[in-house]
């Protein structure tokens, strides 16, 4: 799983470096998307859905260390969601999102917020949850803060500013090309990403004729990679390529 530090940001990891997992919970599709949006943009692992019940069936998959909850649900009481939550995963940090509305009672919000770890009132900014979520997963001491700007997989280890590539601590020379499609793979860890995306990002093509200059450079690069090594690099049928921290890095 990568970790992503753009010029002049602190990026929030894991203690063993892998991006926090978070899990976002609102009933309302476009604040939903502008949440996933922009904890997927500070490199964490993120996943969104509308209900209390999908948000416990999808914490029970996910394994997240904190939830965004949205206390207004259309299907749970936000106060049994978060019960649920906890009962599942103990250890979980649970930021809640409430608009303060007069469907709240004084003694239904506080019942909430004392069982939650912290909350924002409605209206607010992304970067606000996004700063809040990264302190309390860094109090409760399952993130860190880091200041360089390697990207880390597993085993592998990508430094932006010196271009030097490791895996398992053995350096690997890549082309220039080859360095910007791991790059570009690795700051999307577990992400399938399409040739016409890569071309995009890699190439600056539109999609066309060049397939197979994708698929001849990710064969290099897994060369380069995984030669001799449990793979990370993959293929997914026609949907595109993806990286993944080999088993058991």
């Amino acid at each position: 799983m990568s970790t992503f530090s753009p010029q002049g940001r602190t990026e929030i990891v894991r203690l063993d470096g892998t991006p926090a997992r978070v899990l976002v919970v609102d009933d309302d599709p476009p604040m939903l998307e502008l949440l996933t949006t922009a904890l997927g943009y500070e490199g964490w692992t993120v996943r969104g859905t509308r209900g209390g019940q999908g948000a416990i069936k999808t914490a029970r998959e996910f394994r997240p260390d904190a939830v965004v909850l949205d206390v207004m649900l259309p299907d749970m009481d936000a106060l049994d969601v978060l019960t649920r939550l906890r009962s599942e995963l103990p250890e979980v940090l649970i930021l809640l999102l409430s608009a303060t509305s007069q469907e709240d009672s004084e003694e239904r919000f506080a019942g909430l917020a004392a069982s939650g770890d912290g909350y924002i009132t409605k209206p607010f900014g992304l970067e606000e949850v996004v700063a809040r979520l990264g302190e309390l997963m860094q109090q409760a001491g399952v993130a860190q803060a880091r200041h360089d700007s390697v990207l880390v997989v597993g085993d592998l280890a990508l430094n932006e500013d010196s271009r030097v590539v490791t895996r398992s601590g053995d350096r690997i020379h890549l082309t220039s090309t080859e360095f910007e499609l791991l790059r570009f793979l690795m700051r999307h860890a577990e992400e399938v990403l399409s040739e016409a995306q890569i071309l995009d990002k890699v190439w600056a093509y539109d999609f066309g004729s060049q397939a197979n200059l994708v698929k001849r450079c990710i064969s290099y690069l897994q060369y380069k990679i995984d030669a001799g090594r449990e793979p990370m690099i993959h293929a997914r049928g026609g949907d595109g390529f993806m990286i993944t921290p080999a088993v058991g890095s």
